[in-house]
């Protein structure tokens, strides 16, 4: 057994105790406290309830970080896996006889070569370009929509949200042969066309969460708007679009994640070289380097530090959007 296997097993063996440690402590606080304290002290037991709540703090936080660590761990783990081995040899990634986490020597040329192969400036732009046009188009509508739907009075509005929300349930595959029809014979394959044009009304999802947002804030200031002369969209503009900061920077990093890793859709739609994204190019580069692992490791991890730069820059937002739930606005 390798030296590397131990101290993975090692480690989680660890955290296993901690875990185990915690439930204990947790488990011997809950029967210590049911002691109540009169009772403790008639009996000259305070030593006894004082342990109890000293063994529910510190179980709770062994039990709390062992998980926590656990967690990070499986998170963490292919992230820096992917790195080192970008860095190894084909031999050193494939050996079947020893695990091996660090290389002998960093070969930074795979990156170099990788970088090459995926014509990373212009794949790059290629995916920005359909980030930049798809992004505020679809954020203003789906959150102008929104608005319809919380603040303004429509008959049966009810059903005609739940009739766009089920529009969720039908698979995107299910739709793709006419979808791809339609843009063929508008001459739209090989452009950004058929993956820019569905987002310019907006996202049945991202609206549902934007209706969220907006029916914590208070109809009060629209009606004050209302009285003031301001029309729906006057309102939406001026009042409720300012007050929408967290959620639609919230929007804007899931939507920048999900569109940067799409590859189904570019795969339909764009063949010819000079309008690949960057999915698609590294798809391109795992097919003709099978048997070269750390070559396609370099070219993943490349692909990925946009995504890295972007989750650290804007990580309040990105854990404010997931605090944001059904009952309202966060906080």
């Amino acid at each position: 057994m390798t030296k590397s296997v131990i101290f993975i097993l090692c480690f989680f063996v660890v955290v296993a105790l901690l875990i185990a440690l915690g439930f204990v402590l947790s488990k011997l606080s809950e029967r210590l406290s049911k002691k109540s304290l009169s009772t403790a002290l008639s009996t000259g037991e305070e030593r006894i309830v004082k342990i109890a709540k000293g063994y529910c703090k510190y179980g709770g936080y062994t039990l709390s970080y062992g998980v926590l660590v656990l967690i990070c761990f499986t998170c963490l783990f292919p992230f820096f896996w992917m790195i080192t081995s970008s860095l190894k040899t084909p031999a050193e990634t494939s050996n079947p006889v020893e695990l091996i986490i660090f290389p002998s020597i960093p070969k930074f040329d795979n990156y170099a070569r990788a970088w090459e192969r995926l014509d990373v400036m212009r794949s790059f732009g290629n995916t920005m370009i359909i980030e930049v046009a798809t992004i505020p188009v679809c954020v203003f509508m789906s959150s102008m929509e929104a608005f319809a739907f919380s603040k303004m009075y429509m008959k049966h509005k009810t059903v005609h949200l739940l009739t766009l929300l089920s529009g969720l349930m039908i698979p995107y595959v299910s739709v793709v042969l006419p979808l791809y029809r339609v843009y063929y014979s508008l001459g739209f394959i090989n452009t950004f066309l058929p993956l820019i044009l569905p987002n310019l009304f907006g996202s049945v999802a991202q609206m549902f969460f934007y209706i969220q947002y907006q029916k914590g804030i208070p109809d009060a200031m629209f009606e004050s708007g209302k009285i003031d002369g301001a029309g729906y969209f006057q309102q939406f503009i001026h009042l409720m679009l300012p007050m929408m900061g967290p959620a639609i920077a919230a929007q804007v990093v899931f939507m920048f994640i999900g569109n940067w890793n799409d590859f189904f859709a570019p795969s339909l739609y764009l063949t010819s070289e000079n309008v690949l994204t960057l999915q698609l190019k590294l798809k391109a580069l795992a097919d003709g380097n099978k048997n070269d692992l750390p070559y396609l490791f370099a070219g993943a991890t490349i692909t990925c530090i946009p995504l890295f730069i972007i989750y650290f820059t804007f990580q309040k937002y990105f854990v404010g959007g997931l605090a944001i739930t059904g009952t309202g606005v966060k906080g």
